[in-house]
């Protein structure tokens, strides 16, 4: 039996027209007349010896034959592109320039490792900043990329998630009088914004008992014993523990995750990276979602 090689660019065409539901949108997307998507389609019939499309209406369906080329497809096409993306990678040279808040470091040496992989020429910026910081890095042309807690409203915004705000103290912390002791970052933290809107909103007395510029200093006072934190339970040290409402404290809202981009950042690195970053920190938040027993931090 003699085999033939597929068209790549016909297989592509097969894709989009199947996403974009119909001939006459394919031929908007890719540039070509809707009589040109409908040879490509009567060819690669053709090729395939058997129907991919039914009439369904005045709309074509895809058949079962169809919807197994559709999967082969996909999977030929996104071999394609790897290698080519791999290959371009290999001799890329530039910078990227990557900002993720403190909360969000632990998820970059493995998107790093993977983006050295493919981009061994390109290098990288690293920011770590509050989120506040990050944004304006990005309005300024600063940063190419960034990763924020908050944000998701801006037209720049990937939405990647929801990160759930707890409480957390360490294990031997308790209640000494009756104000609140709070260990805490920055005024323009938003955790510390959150955390005082609530308790305010709830009639809590609280004090600042200790703060810090950074989230080391941060879980350092509270393994001291010097307070409580509302705050996400991304990179918790095993002798601090989190819960939604110790104490009969109010329970805290959620912040959304984003990734933004800046303007005129565009090349295949960076869509790399951004392909990288979104799936790592999606796949944090999943982790996220189900914390150890052991960290829980128990009701008084």
């Amino acid at each position: 039996m003699l085999l033939r090689n597929l068209d790549l660019d016909t297989l592509r065409t097969l894709v989009t027209t199947n996403d974009v539901r119909g001939f006459a949108q394919a031929a908007d997307r890719l540039g070509r007349t809707p009589s040109a998507i409908s040879l490509q389609m009567k060819r690669l019939q053709e090729d395939l010896g058997t129907p991919l499309f039914r009439k369904h209406g005045r709309a074509l369906k895809l058949t079962e034959a169809g919807h197994t080329a559709l999967g082969y497809a996909r999977r030929m096409l996104a071999l394609n592109d790897d290698l080519l993306q791999t290959m371009q990678g290999v001799t890329l040279a530039g910078t990227v320039r990557i900002g993720a808040p403190q909360d969000f470091a632990s998820v970059l040496p493995d998107t790093l490792r993977q983006f050295t992989a493919l981009y061994p020429r390109m290098q990288v910026e690293l920011r770590i900043e509050g989120n506040g910081a990050l944004i304006e890095a990005l309005d300024k042309g600063q940063l190419d990329l960034t990763l924020t807690i908050g944000f998701a409203d801006r037209k720049d915004a990937l939405l990647l998630g929801e990160l759930p705000v707890l409480w957390i103290a360490s294990r031997t912390f308790r209640m000494q009088d009756a104000s609140l002791p709070l260990a805490v970052l920055g005024p323009q933290c938003a955790f510390r914004k959150a955390a005082v809107q609530q308790l305010e909103a709830a009639g809590v007395p609280y004090r600042i008992a200790a703060t810090s510029p950074s989230l080391d200093g941060l879980w350092a006072a509270l393994q001291g014993g010097l307070g409580i934190t509302a705050r996400t339970a991304m990179q918790l040290p095993a002798s601090l523990m989190a819960n939604k409402s110790p104490h009969r404290l109010p329970v805290l809202s959620s912040f959304p995750v984003a990734l933004h981009r800046g303007q005129n950042a565009a090349n295949s690195a960076l869509d790399a990276f951004h392909s990288l970053l979104g799936a790592a920190t999606r796949g944090a938040l999943a982790e996220l979602a189900q914390p150890p027993r052991s960290r829980v931090l128990r009701k008084a």
